[in-house]
């Protein structure tokens, strides 16, 4: 059972699903749906179309350089199949697989601390704008009250949009004390 990526938007095409389009040059073309050969036809680039792997993989949002890759890639060297043999390749395939879990896990955990950090970021900026207005108008105060708050109200509204749950890890308190 042979299990082929679809050409647009890279998720796998099981037997007897999807469509293949050759072109005059001989290229074979595999899509999974419709949505995938229409994206094409119309000469879309995959790297720019969000719901796209490469789209993902372009932006940094999954994980593209690891050695695991390099273990399922296809070989076209025949090989004589012995029970010896079936029973490790399945066996390296189950531990290759929570290798793969983990890293990924991994980079996700990554990405969510960098965007935290960002947020941390942002939140002392603003009560630096904060600080500054207080000094230098002390006797204004009034109005500068209302775009101190606007000020603030938008940055807990982009911090609920984003809001994920993760367990702490003592690397982020760290990163807390850091910039306190």
């Amino acid at each position: 059972m042979r299990l082929e990526p679809c050409y647009f938007c890279g998720s796998t095409i099981y037997p007897g699903h999807g469509t293949k389009f050759v072109r005059n040059d001989c290229k074979i073309f595999n899509f999974c749906r419709g949505k995938c050969q229409k994206a094409f036809s119309k000469k879309r680039n995959p790297r720019k179309t969000r719901w796209t792997k490469a789209y993902r993989k372009a932006r940094g949002k999954d994980l593209t350089v690891d050695p695991i890759f390099e273990l399922e890639k296809r070989r076209n060297e025949p090989v004589k199949l012995t029970e010896a043999l079936i029973k490790n390749v399945v066996e390296s395939m189950k531990t290759i697989e929570t290798i793969r879990v983990k890293r990924a896990g991994q980079h996700i955990k990554n990405r969510l601390k960098e965007g935290k950090r960002l947020r941390l970021k942002e939140v002392a900026k603003y009560e630096k704008a904060e600080m500054k207005h207080k000094e230098t108008t002390s006797s204004n105060v009034e109005l500068v009250k209302p775009t101190l708050e606007l000020l603030k109200e938008k940055a807990k509204k982009r911090e609920k949009e984003v809001k994920v749950e993760v367990e702490y890890v003592k690397e982020d308190e760290e990163l807390l004390m850091e910039t306190a």
